[in-house]
């Protein structure tokens, strides 16, 4: 699949704003103002405009006359987001297992390291960032838009609570443990396996999350 090589200041503060919603910064029922973002970001109106407008469509805010809106992420859309993850990341992973011999399988080894480096520096934001590089690649190597449009968006919609399951060491390193299984078995081309692996990661991953907030 190939990637855009140049990214506009709108995709800029479209991913900045973005990550700083779904990462906690701005709650859900804060409202916040064109200005206040500007003066944030520092950028001029326009490209802070055509990422509100993006957000909007992906439902992570509301515009309305009072200002905007933060949604975020509720309680229920987690549940769903794992829901859809449980029943299609497996798929994905499996569509990666069948191309093992595909470009990606070399920056998955890299991710798969780096995110060995930083469990065991204990660094939660970068172990984070190598997580969703991870699966990231696998959505890619899957060789489907279909699996990366889909699987992407909602990875990245649960990053506030990733980021606190990876601050947790044991789950960091049964994290790494599953991307290692979920790994070997793309790369073998085996790919019943490399199903298994993902969709028992992705419950583990629930399973985790759900226990922290209950």
């Amino acid at each position: 699949m190939e990637q855009h090589k140049t990214i506009s200041l709108a995709d800029q503060v479209f991913d900045r704003l973005e990550g700083e919603i779904l990462g906690g910064k701005y709650q859900p029922g804060e409202i916040l103002t064109e200005a206040r973002l500007t003066e944030d970001l520092g950028v001029s109106r326009t490209p802070v405009r055509e990422a509100l407008r993006r957000l909007e469509q992906e439902h992570i805010v509301e515009l309305s006359s009072k200002g905007i809106l933060v949604l975020g992420v509720t309680d229920k859309d987690i549940g769903d987001i794992y829901a859809i993850r449980l029943r299609i990341e497996g798929l994905a992973a499996a569509a990666a297992a069948a191309r093992a011999d595909s470009p990606e399988a070399g920056e998955l080894l890299e991710a798969l390291e780096l995110q060995e480096y930083y469990v065991g520096r204990h660094d939660a934001d970068h172990i984070k960032y190598m997580d969703s590089r991870f699966h990231e690649l696998v959505y890619r190597m899957s060789g489907s838009v279909v699996f990366y449009d889909t699987l992407l968006p909602l990875h990245k919609k649960v990053q506030k609570f990733r980021k606190a399951s990876v601050q947790n060491e044991s789950r960091a390193e049964s994290s790494l443990r599953e991307h290692r299984q979920i790994y070997h078995a793309i790369l073998s081309g085996d790919v019943a396996a490399a199903e298994a692996a993902m969709t028992a990661h992705v419950q583990n991953a629930m399973e985790h999350i759900t226990k922290r907030k209950g």
